[in-house]
């Protein structure tokens, strides 16, 4: 049996490292904090290519998406290890509850991390504030000079229904792989009559690999289109519109592009009519 003595030594010990790490300390299970950033958006979604290796932040990540509080979040550039901390930075700091599935196309320990052995998996993945069924993951037949996929799932926005695509195609300057990925897509998407397509196609507006899109969909954003003569935003650094939300058979109601020091792609977000 320990004295009373050292039972309150304890005792005190224990409440101390309680408060030392405080209520928002980032664990799986943990209680979330007293206030609560908000609820999701319910018929908000987001596209967001998080940069890796890019040395950033989960927290600050974190931070940046629950600034807008989407019901749905399309990544790309995700590692598997950052999306379970973004995902715990979301719930434990800013009372945002999400799903996860995962897209990932390649093992990359240079990107990732993780042991040389077991490097960690790279590609898309999608959140959603509710459950995902169905899920899908494919690579494209060629994926330039790496491995690039998509994957979609079956999820509720705005209350309804819907599928959802997330994709990253290949680098710049590879048109013409670029072309090859977005048919293999297209052709996946025209199979729906209500579909939402978000990710990074590394291509502006009137590229031409881009024309089975434009076929079959359109960006939230009305300026950028194929032959728009609008202003249409950039999202990324470099003053290109690569990042799209693409609609099928659903009304925008608004968007915004939000530049982040987290990554040298723009958020995107769009508020949809699914009814």
């Amino acid at each position: 049996m320990l004295s009373r003595g050292v039972q309150l030594l304890v005792g005190a010990v224990a409440v101390a490292c309680v408060v030392l790490a405080g209520p928002s300390a980032p664990s799986g299970a943990g209680s979330l904090p007293a206030k609560a950033a908000r609820d999701v958006v319910p018929n908000r979604v987001m596209t967001w290519n998080i940069c890796n290796p890019c040395e950033q932040s989960n927290v600050d990540r974190a931070a940046a998406i629950a600034a807008y509080a989407p019901q749905v979040i399309g990544l790309q550039e995700a590692c598997v290890g950052d999306v379970e901390r973004i995902r715990e930075y979301l719930e434990n700091l800013h009372g945002l509850v999400y799903h996860v599935r995962y897209g990932s196309v390649l093992r990359n320990w240079g990107r990732c991390g993780g042991a040389p052995w077991n490097p960690g998996a790279y590609g898309q993945a999608v959140l959603s504030a509710a459950p995902m069924t169905d899920p899908v993951i494919a690579e494209y037949p060629d994926g330039g000079s790496e491995d690039r996929g998509y994957m979609a799932v079956t999820t509720t926005v705005d209350g309804r229904s819907v599928r959802v695509f997330n994709t990253h195609l290949a680098e710049r300057r590879q048109e013409a792989v670029r072309a090859d990925q977005v048919d293999v897509l297209a052709a996946k998407v025209a199979r729906y009559d209500r579909v939402i397509v978000l990710g990074d196609f590394n291509a502006v507006p009137d590229a031409f690999e881009l024309s089975a899109m434009w076929t079959l969909a359109t960006d939230v954003d009305p300026q950028c289109r194929p032959t728009t003569t609008g202003t249409c935003k950039p999202t990324t650094d470099w003053q290109s519109k690569f990042d799209y939300v693409f609609l099928r058979g659903i009304t925008p109601l608004g968007h915004g592009v939000h530049p982040t020091p987290a990554s040298d792609h723009h958020l995107l977000h769009a508020d949809l009519d699914l009814t």
